[in-house]
């Protein structure tokens, strides 16, 4: 990504210099029509000033055209010849190019002519003048590397003032970005900004400062409602349970009432998890957990397996375990230990009888694999609810996991490999 001062600039940039390129022979054209007119005015004086030299001699007509001859010789780039008749001729301006005659060299020169009509002692005649044209390619070329010159000039001070000028006019912009970057939502911090005299940033201050009171206000109001759900339910479904189990007790209940008594007490067992495992993720939700423990990694490990075995046996599991001498890491000890419980839990539940399950720790990656059929779904794999449970679990099991994973800056990846599910923790990084 590039930052907005180079986007801006590259644009800027490209068009200055495509104009200074459209200009070179825009230039030429200019300045070679200009120098044309002024030889024309040169011409046309030369010519006013020859005819009134010439009647202010005040010559007859053999002396006159003795002089012609004489001034002809003298100028040879000059012609004055008779004009028959009295028809009065426009005047004539023309280019051509032609070499010089009084000089060896054989570089074709390019000349401004001027045929215009002047009368000497009253008599007409055709004088023709003509100037040597500068060289325009020279000329512009010069004037080209002046304009690059100060165009580099300008372009580089531009740039530098830019940079300059960025620098202090981006500046509430900058402090604005990083308090935003710092806020953290679940410690409900007062954002305020600095004043400045930009209106753009002012009008944004002040839409930023009223969504983010939009946003604590409803994140408030939700963590409230979240948390009295789930401990107000707790106490209404801990005394339904203590009663169905004692009427699951009672000797006077049939067969169909101990199924119906049963069913209810599975039910309002799993909505008792379930109303623990909302419990549970509003709490992470709402940063309520510190982050900063020492796991000994091995150890919960080890625990939970050995407090899961009896159910490893049941289903007769083959468990492969494969750890590291010590493996610690850094996070929430008790959020550690539910997701190792729940990963494990998923195998048992998921696993088919006689299959196998293995174990992997190293120092950065924890490993859980099980057998299986197919692959899971990925994008609905770690939602919460996913589909109907059809083996006694609450749809929240792997999502409590990825949730945990998240709060603690770990990465949790799951494969399809060989008739396996393997799911992958990296704790460190």
């Amino acid at each position: 990504m590039k930052p907005l001062l180079n986007k801006t600039t590259r644009p800027f940039l490209i068009y200055v210099l495509t104009i200074l390129i459209i200009s070179i022979p825009v230039y030429y054209l200019v300045v070679d029509q200009i120098w044309k007119g002024e030889l024309d005015e040169h011409n046309k004086t030369i010519a006013q000033k020859t005819a009134y030299e010439f009647n202010h001699l005040r010559l007859s007509d053999k002396e006159l055209q003795a002089s012609i001859n004489l001034w002809k010789r003298i100028q040879p780039e000059t012609d004055i010849r008779e004009l028959k008749g009295n028809s009065l001729q426009p005047d004539i301006y023309t280019t051509i190019e032609k070499r010089k005659p009084f000089n060896t060299d054989q570089e074709i020169e390019r000349y401004r002519c001027l045929q215009t009509v002047v009368y000497l002692n009253n008599k007409p005649f055709i004088l023709t003048v003509q100037t040597n044209i500068e060289e325009t390619e020279e000329t512009v070329a010069v004037i080209a590397l002046i304009t690059v010159f100060f165009f580099i000039i300008i372009v580089s001070g531009l740039l530098i003032l830019n940079r300059k000028l960025s620098g202090s006019i981006w500046k509430p912009f900058r402090s604005t970005l990083k308090k935003l970057r710092q806020f953290n939502l679940y410690q409900h911090e007062n954002l305020s900004f600095d004043k400045t005299d930009i209106l753009e940033f002012e009008e944004l201050h002040q839409s930023l400062t009223m969504l983010i009171n939009q946003n604590v206000a409803a994140f408030k109001a939700q963590k409230e409602f979240t948390e009295n759900a789930s401990h107000e339910l707790q106490t209404p479904l801990a005394i339904m349970k203590q009663k169905l189990d004692l009427l699951l007790q009672s000797e006077d209940l049939t067969d169909t009432q101990y199924d119906i008594v049963e069913a209810m007490h599975k039910a309002l067992s799993r909505s008792s998890r379930i109303n623990k495992n909302l419990l549970l993720l509003a709490k992470i939700d709402n940063n309520q957990f510190s982050r900063s423990e020492n796991i000994p990694l091995i150890v919960l490990v080890r625990q939970s397996l050995e407090m899961l075995n009896e159910h490893f046996r049941e289903k007769d599991l083959s468990i492969y375990f494969d750890v590291c001498a010590e493996v610690n890491t850094t996070g929430n000890v008790d959020l550690t230990e539910i997701l190792v419980n729940n990963l494990l839990i998923n195998t048992i539940r998921y696993t088919p009888s006689h299959g196998n399950v293995s174990v992997i720790l190293d120092e950065t990656v924890l490993e859980i694999s099980n057998s299986g059929n197919r692959a899971l779904d990925q994008h609905l794999l770690f939602k919460r609810f996913r589909g109907n449970n059809t083996r006694g679990g609450t749809g929240l099991g792997l999502a409590i996991v990825k949730e945990i994973c998240t709060y603690q800056n770990w990465t949790i990846a799951y494969r399809f490999e060989k008739g396996n599910h393997i799911f992958t923790i990296t704790h460190k990084f």
